[in-house]
């Protein structure tokens, strides 16, 4: 073969080589433009979605960016949270081997106690405290029996038998005496910041150790209100239920979801010695005028609105710290070490293959399904909750949110679904603890009528003016509570309920039951 014809057939094999490669390279560079293209698209239009509605939202007037959420520090001389005891419990959940002077407050005599007596019917109805049964609790703790299991419950509920179990019960809690002095002493003060580290780089980290502190020591102060108001110590026992509700309220400009229900759980605590004392007709004129004046300033609807943004701002402020961070972010900030090497890689690939875009639609699709499950159903001018509106958005949320699986991640509603379904009950709890603090002032204005003019009135009218500036509505109905007086020369007082259906004042198997009956400001049977 000569040289003519090695060229040519050189030629020929090269040729469809160069052309097949050239023919890649044009298909990949079609493939990048298309990439590039969709990438831009998606990037565009999460931009857009987010955009828009962020702008619908902030001109309807919400606040979106968590800092603006913050409260303001106060002096410390004006500041409840502090001193020493409060200081201590923020101490003891960073430093375990603290020698803090308070490091056992909350190991006591009451704390032992708590599981040995029985609280079976604590959610069926109103009753008065098993004071012989803590009596026989805190006397196995000092004789030292540690049978731990013994459930303590005595049916004795008369007057005459808790009035000789209460000064035995009051021996029990003086274990808590300076911690309790201390927080009365510091009650006096203004304002109360407690001194939470906002960390804005984890939301969701951050250290809330005052919330069950504060419980606790209303959880004694509790007990202790009822323990005197059975020995007639009602000026002490009127004390320590203003202290629960100053502990209640010091967490009130927190703008977190968490300690507005630990709020609401902390003045039904100090609803048991109110209702206590109701039922006894032991609390005087004046006394019954300050515990009115107290619950009337209550308007958890409005006070609703504030955790509520707080909790959509960090919401969206999850969505770009993630975006900022990548995947990755949700294991740090979980202080997870179970993440492998091959995990990381995964989470770098997402990294890679996530438009940013994607995270827009997510705060969109949160967003927006926060106002479907919670912003038809609250009126806080109104001071109303609708609970056929708040069930039709659960279930209305439930159907767009999806079966768990890749239709949530497609769809853009992995933040959403992780953030948003435990909030579905809360505007339940909010208007039962405004039912309780409604019907707790009216409770005491019946009560101030019957002891000026020896009995209580026809209607609720009667009350207003003197023993009432004004009727407060029910929180479900709109419409004024429901009462009437009983045979026996005792009323009944109730809010239609979760049922929005007015069964007569029959309560349901539980005292705020939310499928049948009445919440009912139940008198004891005497």
């Amino acid at each position: 073969m000569n040289s003519n014809e090695k060229s040519k057939d050189t030629g020929k094999s090269v040729w469809p080589r160069t052309r097949a490669v050239r023919r890649m390279l044009i298909w990949l560079a079609w493939l990048v433009t298309l990439l590039a293209l969709f990438y831009a698209e998606e990037d565009w239009r999460g931009w857009h979605a987010w955009n828009q509605y962020r702008q619908q939202l902030e001109a309807a007037g919400a606040q979106l960016d968590y800092s603006a959420f913050i409260p303001k520090s106060v002096p410390d001389d004006q500041n409840f949270a502090a001193t020493p005891v409060v200081e201590s419990w923020f101490a003891l959940s960073t430093n375990k081997n603290s020698t803090d002077r308070f490091i056992n407050q909350w190991q006591d005599n009451f704390a032992q106690a708590l599981g040995r007596v029985s609280t079976t019917k604590e959610k069926i109805d109103r009753h008065f405290m098993d004071l012989v049964a803590w009596e026989m609790a805190f006397g196995a703790i000092q004789s030292g029996q540690t049978n731990s299991n013994q459930e303590f419950e005595s049916g004795k509920l008369d007057p005459t038998s808790r009035a000789a179990a209460a000064p035995a019960v009051l021996e029990g809690l003086k274990t808590n005496e300076m911690v309790l002095a201390e927080l009365r002493d510091a009650s006096r003060r203004p304002y109360s910041r407690y001194p939470v580290v906002y960390d804005l780089d984890n939301p969701w980290g951050i250290l809330l150790p005052h919330l069950g502190n504060a419980k606790k020591a209303c959880q004694r102060l509790q007990l202790k209100a009822c323990a005197e108001l059975a020995i007639g110590r009602s000026d002490e026992a009127l004390a320590d239920v203003k202290l629960s509700l100053y502990l209640a309220d010091s967490v009130k400009t927190e703008p977190f979801l968490i300690s507005y229900l630990v709020r609401l759980a902390c003045v039904q605590l100090a609803m048991q010695p109110v209702w206590e004392g109701l039922a006894e007709h032991a609390w005087s004129d004046a006394q019954l005028q300050e515990l009115e004046t107290c619950f009337q300033q209550y308007d958890f609807v409005a006070d609703l609105k504030r955790p509520l943004g707080a909790e959509q701002a960090a919401g969206i402020l999850t969505v770009e710290l993630t975006r900022k961070n990548g995947i990755h972010y949700w294991n740090d900030i979980s202080n997870s070490e179970s993440t492998t090497p091959s995990g990381h890689r995964i989470a770098n690939l997402i990294d890679l293959l996530v438009a940013s875009g994607w995270y827009h639609q997510e705060e969109f699709n949160y967003c927006r399904m926060f106002h479907m499950l919670l912003g038809t159903n609250l009126d806080p001018a109104k001071k109303q909750i609708s609970p056929k509106q708040v069930e039709s958005n659960k279930g209305e949320f439930g159907r767009v949110l999806g079966s768990p699986g890749f239709s949530r991640v497609i769809h853009h509603r992995l933040i959403a679904a992780l953030l948003l379904p435990a909030l579905g009950r809360v505007p339940m709890k909010a208007a039962i603890a405004q039912t309780a603090v409604d019907e707790a002032v009216l409770a005491c204005a019946l009560e101030r009528c019957r002891l000026a003019n020896g009995q209580f009135p026809e209607t609720l009218e009667a009350l207003v003016p003197r023993f009432i500036s004004e009727l407060p509505n029910d929180v479900i109905s709109g419409e004024p509570y429901k009462y009437h007086l009983t045979n026996d020369g005792q009323f009944v007082l109730y809010s239609v309920g979760w049922n929005e259906k007015d069964d007569g004042g029959v309560p349901g198997k539980t005292l705020f039951d939310e499928k049948e009956g009445d919440w009912v400001w139940q008198v004891p049977v005497k």
